[in-house]
């Protein structure tokens, strides 16, 4: 519609209601009217903008002129919903209210008026983000979930009143977050976590980089420290509610840069965290959000830990407590909330400062009574009788698993588990875990959780983790389902890539073992229609797939080779069948990958025995059966990928076979295929084409003609 017009349209609908006495909202009591009303209003508003944008882009500034005034008369109006009781009827004029800012931004100079319509939107804002008496902050159901969203939708607000006017918005935070705090004890739950809220949302609303909210723009770094002294110094951290609560922890660590510039108030914050207000709170939300933002402080300002390590460590001591299922002991905090606690304390003792001898005692002592309890519970799961005991005892080995597991992430390249001298802590903890592999209850649980632990200790402990890969291995591959054997593939690539020529006796031993795994899984017979079996087959061809490319990418095709002819043919056939037989794109790029490797290897003249044949036989007319299927479709870009490795491997034979394989397919196999001696010869000029770019272009051209 044309922009004059619209806004006529706009105008002449605002007369008619206006005289027909709809504009006095404060008389009307129907609520379910007034949220209609205000969508109505919403959409003229924004439809004078509209019109107002088009105008200027088509520099009729007359015109837009009589659109923003149009549009400023509607903002007390529009105010008035806004800071309506009624979320509902707010929320509706929120469009409005954003897109009048919008304007106010785009102008180079605000009138007396427009700068009173900010400031008005500002604390209506402010207002409205208020929790009211009747939240349930215990018991979070579809009400409290849509005020969540309704505050959502405020944030932007605030953002967009802080590209319009940062000091503006800066100064009215400050003075309602100054009166509030002064009189905190007083003041109700509600307005003493909106005044914390509105200084935590100021660090998205005035963006700087990297958090440096404390340096450069002296006014405003001085406006916020000011504020985030008040904050910490004022005692609110004790205020009785557990939302005003986590306000302060979220909002400390969110401005962790301000502890950089006054380092002296670090330990009544650390005190904060560390009793009833933080990880020892009675409410079992408060202790799980802090027992995150407790990893972050610490982690944010770990150069300035040190002078409280030991103290810290002493005071979480009994949050790191094990509990075992049959003492009928409560942990303070869940088992996730705990991984937490013990990366923290791994980090307070890699980052300190003291030698290394005594950040081994500390990790030893941090990590022998799981070593401890691990063994006793190891000892009890063996001889457990009841299922259920099983699956609780089986947890709790998996939980300490996990705790050691997750100290580990302390360590760095600056840092590593050599020089803080602690790889005999790690290689302890691997000697004590692995016995869990040959327990033959509660395998899936027990595993899973050795297994990760060997990933993590591959990259901290690096070759001293390799004596302990083959036994592990072992028993890892005894009585494995699909599931087993998709998730111990990734540990056998993560050491082949890691550690390559290193690991080859121990890829040469297992190879055929993890093979005949795979294939036994796989051949199982399955029903029909069993949608479950038929997807984990299809991630385990995947997974077998994903190490063969491995092993071929780490210059290890030797371990391929030195199986024998025999066994390689056992290898390479379902890399054939993968990329033919099943309609998985993913896959079919993988083996192309795989199969173009080899030919890069072993496709030259000096290549293993029969390979050539093997290259003829198979590999040749792969790359056309393939992309001939009806299911290979050239229009999803999984498939796209998977035609350019197909490309490469025809490249590559080429490449490696040279004329030969020119000859093999102008008068063998393409005219097998019955096509038409132009377009082979088109074909054959296509791949002799130094450019391997053009050739993948033609193949793609290639196969949609010859398509049915």
């Amino acid at each position: 519609m044309d922009p004059v017009d619209k806004m006529k349209l706009v105008e002449s609908l605002c007369q008619v209601l206006q005289s027909a006495g709809f504009f006095s909202i404060d008389r009307e009591e129907d609520v379910d009217f007034l949220a209609r009303f205000s969508k109505l209003v919403n959409g003229m508003g924004q439809s004078l903008i509209v019109s107002w944008t088009k105008l200027i882009k088509n520099g009729d500034i007359k015109n837009a002129q009589e659109a923003l005034q149009g549009t400023e008369t509607k903002v007390a109006l529009m105010l008035q919903l806004l800071i309506h009781e009624d979320d509902d009827i707010s929320s509706n004029i929120i469009g409005f209210c954003y897109d009048y800012l919008h304007i106010l931004k785009q102008l180079t100079v605000l009138s007396d008026q427009q700068k009173a319509n900010v400031e008005a939107i500002m604390l209506a804002v402010m207002k409205k983000l208020t929790y009211d008496e009747e939240y349930n902050f215990e018991n979070e159901g579809e009400d409290e979930a849509m005020f969540v969203e309704y505050r959502k939708q405020l944030k932007l607000l605030l953002d967009r009143l802080a590209q319009v006017s940062p000091e503006l918005l800066l100064a009215s935070v400050r003075r309602v977050f100054s009166s509030t705090l002064q009189n905190w004890q007083t003041t109700r739950f509600m307005e003493a976590e909106v005044a914390i809220r509105l200084l935590y949302m100021l660090a998205e609303a005035l963006p700087v980089s990297h958090g440096a909210h404390f340096s450069g723009d002296v006014s405003k770094a001085s406006a916020l420290q000011d504020m985030m002294r008040t904050l910490v110094t004022s005692g609110v951290s004790s205020y009785q509610h557990t939302s005003v609560t986590l306000e302060f922890f979220e909002t400390v660590v969110r401005y962790e840069k301000f502890f950089t510039v006054e380092p002296q108030h670090i330990p009544c914050v650390l005190m904060a965290f560390l009793d009833h207000r933080g990880l020892w709170h009675p409410s079992a939300k408060v202790q799980s959000r802090t027992a995150y933002l407790f990893s972050r402080f610490v982690k944010s300002l770990n150069k300035q830990m040190n002078p409280f390590i030991e103290d810290i460590l002493n005071r979480i001591q009994d949050l790191l407590e094990l509990s075992p299922p049959e003492n009928g002991y409560q942990s303070l905090l869940s088992s996730d909330n705990q991984l937490f606690i013990y990366e923290t304390a791994g980090v307070l003792i890699v980052n300190s400062e003291y030698p290394a001898e005594r950040k081994q005692a500390l990790m030893r002592n941090l990590l022998t009574p799981l070593m401890e309890k691990f063994k006793i519970l190891l000892e009890k799961l063996m001889l457990a009788q009841d299922e259920e005991r099983q699956a609780s005892l089986a947890d709790c080995l998996n939980h300490a698993v996990g705790f050691a597991s997750r100290t580990s992430k302390a360590f760095s390249n600056k840092q590593t588990v050599k020089q803080c001298g602690c790889s005999e802590v790690y290689l302890d903890c691997l000697q004590t875990f692995l016995p869990a592999l040959s327990c033959p209850l509660q395998k899936d649980v027990l595993r899973s959780g050795v297994r990760t632990f060997l990933h993590r200790m591959i990259i901290c402990l690096e070759e001293e983790v390799l004596p302990f890969i083959p036994s592990a291995s072992e028993h890892m591959l005894k009585d494995c389902e699909a599931k087993d054997l998709q998730e111990f593939i990734p540990l056998i690539n993560q050491i082949t890539a890691k550690f390559k020529i290193q690991v080859s006796p121990f890829l040469q031993q297992m190879f055929m073992p993890l093979l005949h795994a795979i294939f036994e899984v796989l051949l199982r017979p399955a029903e029909e229609n069993d949608q479950s079996a038929a997807l984990e087959k299809q991630m385990l061809r995947r997974s077998y797939f994903a190490f063969l490319q491995t092993v071929t990418g780490s210059g290890m095709s030797e371990v391929i080779a030195n199986q024998g002819a025999e066994n390689v043919e056992q290898v390479l056939v379902p890399v054939i069948q993968g990329a033919v037989e099943y309609p998985d794109p993913i896959a079919q790029k993988t083996c192309f990958i795989i199969l173009s490797k080899l030919v890069e290897l072993w496709g030259g003249k000096d290549g293993p025995v029969g390979f050539a044949d093997f290259v003829y036989k198979h590999i040749v007319p792969t790359c056309f059966l393939a992309p001939l299927k009806q299911t290979f479709d050239l229009a999803d870009a999984q498939t796209v990928l998977a035609l350019s490795e197909c490309a490469v491997t025809l490249k590559t034979i080429h490449l490696k076979r040279g004329p030969e394989c020119v000859q093999y397919l102008q008068q063998e196999y393409l005219p097998s295929l019955q096509v038409a001696p132009e377009i082979i010869q088109e074909f054959c000029q296509a791949l002799q084409q130094p450019d391997a770019k053009v050739f993948k272009n033609y193949l793609k051209v290639f196969f949609q003609r010859a398509k049915p």
